[in-house]
């Protein structure tokens, strides 16, 4: 019995892996875009899965403009105001990126 039970958990753990979504199957998948402001967003109502990636993504990339605009004495806003511009300019056809406000199909 216990090695059953110990083998479903084992399952279960392997499966809740797979299913974890990655920033390229959240962009392919039309979950999240690009915002002018350097960080993502949801395009529409996200799971907590989807909030999760966005929050862990969006605090790596703060703390990234944070160094780049203390390295080059510039301020946080002009930093992320380019990297937004940037990763709007890299995304791929068929991704969303914000502009003027309101998502749209690159």
């Amino acid at each position: 019995m216990r090695k059953s039970l110990l083998i479903l958990v084992m399952s279960f753990l392997v499966v809740a892996e797979v299913m974890a979504i990655d920033l390229g199957a959240a962009k392919s998948q039309g979950l999240v875009g690009e915002t002018p402001s350097g960080y993502l967003a949801a395009v529409g109502a996200a799971s907590g899965e989807v909030n999760q990636l966005i929050n862990q993504i969006n605090g790596k990339r703060r703390a990234e403009y944070n160094n780049i605009a203390k390295k080059n004495g510039i301020s946080l806003n002009s930093v992320e105001a380019l990297a937004g511009k940037k990763a709007i300019d890299k995304s791929r056809p068929g991704e969303y990126v914000q502009v003027g406000g309101k998502w749209r199909k690159k």
